[in-house]
């Protein structure tokens, strides 16, 4: 009853319309998330998502009937594993995910997105196997979470992060500047590196985190208090 309940829309009446249909819908759910990704601006959108969960899901038929025609197999005098073709997607499907990850110091960006292609992978191995209601649900329930969560971030996610660049003529005197302007705009400095040039200038390169990205009305009334900045530039880091 439970695999039955799973595999509840399969279509029996033909294995390769069952098939094609499987394909079908693996790959109207992996255009569903990646026009999720897309909106967001991220690495993998939308055809990259529909070819992981198509082909994910295409490996699974593979797996599970491509092997029909060795004698033996269906009668069970021989032994085989169906999922062992199919399993290797789950693990193989890392080197997409490591390439849509960024590491910029302290800050590393693509692991949702990652995550989101290994997901991918999944719902097309679901599909493929025939359990439509499952792959279906789980698309949907990961679409909602992260729709739902973006708008309305937990934890370190609510807090946007800026990159602040500065030259000052004398750094000693910036560094209690600085402190005491990011307790005035409740911003934590996250990662910093300082270098002191052969002309005497100091440049800052700062990776500030607070509730709200630093606008630039806020950067400029800084810049106006002080008259030893030589320049200076903010950008939000999404």
């Amino acid at each position: 009853m439970q695999s039955a309940f799973f595999s509840s829309f399969e279509i029996t009446t033909s294995p390769l319309l069952d098939c094609c249909c499987r394909l079908a819908v693996s790959c109207i759910l992996g255009m569903l998330i990646g026009i999720e990704r897309s909106k967001r601006f991220k690495e993998a959108g939308v055809r990259t998502h529909i070819v992981v969960c198509c082909g994910a899901a295409l490996c699974m038929i593979v797996s599970k009937y491509g092997f029909a025609d060795l004698g033996g197999i269906l009668d069970g005098s021989r032994t085989s594993d169906p999922a062992r073709l199919a399993a290797q997607v789950v693990s193989g499907i890392g080197f997409l995910g490591a390439g849509v990850i960024f590491k910029n110091g302290n800050t590393v960006r693509g692991l949702t997105t990652a995550a989101v292609l290994w997901f991918s992978a999944v719902v097309g191995l679901t599909v493929g196997a025939g359990m439509y209601v499952m792959g279906i649900l789980a698309a949907l329930v990961n679409l909602l979470l992260l729709v739902v969560l973006h708008r309305h971030a937990i934890g370190g996610d609510a807090y946007a992060a800026n990159h602040l660049h500065f030259i000052v003529k004398n750094g000693y005197d910036f560094n209690g500047a600085l402190m005491n302007q990011m307790e005035l705009w409740q911003a934590q400095v996250t990662e910093s590196k300082v270098d002191r040039r052969r002309d005497g200038t100091t440049e800052y390169d700062l990776t500030v985190r607070r509730r709200k990205e630093i606008e630039y009305a806020e950067m400029k009334a800084f810049m106006e208090s002080r008259d030893d900045i030589l320049s200076a530039s903010n950008s939000p880091i999404r």
